[in-house]
């Protein structure tokens, strides 16, 4: 099985299992019950229980943060495998590899927020929320401008479409403004578009998709191609040098 197919899997892996890890987290929460409007993603992550955040204030107590943690962690790894894996396939060219790049930012940032929650370094997961919520929306303008990617640019208009709600989003929630969804809701839209496109590419990479040439695997040669070479004595036996 080629590289890129397994980096497919973990790519279609990777938000399914944040999802699940914020969902089941949410069933542990104790009184007072979850709200998805007021609670921030990093509440389910917090390890201690109590009053928190001067700005906003709010109970947070979650018993089962380490799962939420851990989702997060995994899924940032998930993503980072995902995209090495799927590296060489993805195309060449300078939108491709600032794709890449944005994008690997990105989920090292989930790495960073589940490995240092918000109780215990508030100025390290504030630096990971930063990483998911720029860099990782970023890499979806950025895919759209891949035009020469056979697997970026069908979906171009969909990746900036994407990438221009995940900014909004990501300016609205700074500014406290949340639509009628909540800081909660509003937090949760801001990192909805990359995890959706994560999915996304490892749909067109996954063993239903065709199949991917890789760089450096043998070239197909055109077989008239090959017939007028040798009719012209520069491919066939005995051909002069």
């Amino acid at each position: 099985m080629p590289a890129y197919r397994l980096g497919s899997y973990a790519l279609l892996s990777a938000a399914p299992l944040f999802v699940a890890g914020n969902a089941v987290t949410a069933l542990g929460w104790r009184q007072p019950p979850f709200d998805w409007r007021t609670h921030n993603i990093s509440d389910l992550g917090n390890v201690t229980c109590g009053g928190w955040d001067t700005s906003r204030p709010r109970l947070v107590c979650s018993p089962w943060h380490p799962l939420m943690n851990g989702a997060m962690i995994a899924t940032g790894v998930l993503i980072v495998v995902g995209l090495l894996l799927t590296w060489s396939v993805l195309g060449q060219g300078m939108a491709v590899r600032a794709t890449q790049l944005a994008a690997l930012t990105g989920g090292a940032g989930y790495v960073l927020a589940g490995a240092y929650p918000a109780d215990v370094d508030e100025n390290r997961h504030l630096l990971a929320a930063l990483l998911v919520f720029g860099a990782g929306n970023v890499a979806l303008l950025l895919a759209a401008l891949a035009r020469r990617s056979a697997l970026l640019a069908p979906v171009r208009g969909l990746s900036l479409g994407l990438g221009l709600i995940g900014l909004l989003a990501t300016l609205l929630f700074f500014a406290q403004v949340d639509l009628g969804f909540g800081v909660g809701g509003m937090e949760r839209v801001v990192v909805g578009p990359f995890l959706l496109w994560t999915v996304l590419l490892g749909v067109h990479l996954s063993p239903g998709a065709p199949a991917v040439p890789e760089p450096g695997g043998p070239a197909r040669t055109d077989p008239r191609r090959s017939r007028r070479m040798v009719r012209r004595g520069r491919g066939g036996p005995g051909s002069r040098r």
